[in-house]
């Protein structure tokens, strides 16, 4: 039996996560308060709000999620076979198969959190109860959602959208229209994952060039790509992720033809175990 390790995205922070990892990895949690340049302790147990603001969720997701990653090691038997993250979850992902080191990881979450928070006009939704043809039909047949684009692919019938907010908000109808089970405008303030995230995606290539990436204990498997990550394409990979559609449903459905598998979800939340149950 072979193991996965899967790290959540944003929309999995909680206040109160990270309870019991502060004290038992003090170092770690030092070079985070250097590196981001606040408490993440303080802002994971704040209720001030501050964790649901991008520029903050996403280093407090990496944190959170990569010292669950080094507790589970400490109990495990043996290290994980493959790991996989949903967007921002990625980065946990490569700090835990040894793609980057921790406080390397960090500097590029933090900074693509700025770069996406500072993101405004943009919105995004999920379809639920129609499957990716149906949902491409729908942008297909209505010339007037030719700024829509896919976004995130997470389950056979919950595909998320992406676009300019007014966009957004007049898909809610058609899809509904078409026989959509529920159309879900999120609580975010950029266009994720499109088209409209290529300028942000291009100021973060800038920023990680000089990142360096070394060869993993084991493979992560690429949101951008659906298959394990090649080394010396690893920036490019993360940069594109920024602009391109999350390819969820792939990276399960590869993970699980390579034999018996068993996915652990690490980091707050249970949102990647509940996809899977729908994953077939």
């Amino acid at each position: 039996m072979m193991t996965t390790l899967l790290f959540p995205g944003q929309g999995s922070q909680a206040q109160g996560m990270g309870e019991g990892l502060w004290e038992k990895f003090p170092e770690y949690v030092a070079q985070a308060d250097e590196i981001l340049g606040y408490s993440i302790r303080e802002l994971c147990e704040s209720d001030d709000g501050r964790l649901n603001q991008t520029c903050f969720t996403q280093p407090a997701l990496y944190v959170v999620s990569s010292l669950q990653y080094l507790e589970w090691l400490e109990g495990a038997s043996g290290d994980a076979d493959y790991a996989a993250g949903h967007s921002v979850g990625e980065y946990a992902a490569l700090f835990a198969a040894g793609y980057v080191d921790f406080g390397d990881g960090l500097r590029m979450v933090q900074k693509r959190g700025e770069l996406m928070h500072q993101q405004s006009g943009g919105g995004m939704a999920a379809v639920l109860g129609m499957n990716l043809k149906a949902v491409e039909q729908v942008l297909k047949d209505n010339p007037a959602l030719g700024g829509v684009d896919l976004a995130n692919i997470n389950a056979p019938e919950q595909i998320v959208l992406s676009g300019k907010k007014e966009d957004i908000e007049q898909a809610q109808a058609t899809f509904d229209a078409a026989g959509a089970r529920r159309f879900v405008v999120l609580n975010v303030s950029g266009a994720f994952h499109s088209r409209y995230m290529q300028d942000p995606g291009q100021e973060f290539s800038v920023h990680i060039q000089d990142v360096e990436f070394k060869e993993p204990k084991f493979p992560v498997i690429s949101n951008l790509e659906a298959k394990p990550y090649e080394l010396d394409r690893a920036q490019d990979l993360l940069v594109k992720q920024i602009f391109s559609p999350v390819q969820w449903v792939d990276s399960i459905l590869f993970l699980r033809s390579l034999g018996e598998m068993e996915f652990l979800e690490l980091g707050p939340g249970k949102v990647l175990t509940g996809l899977l149950r729908r994953i077939r």
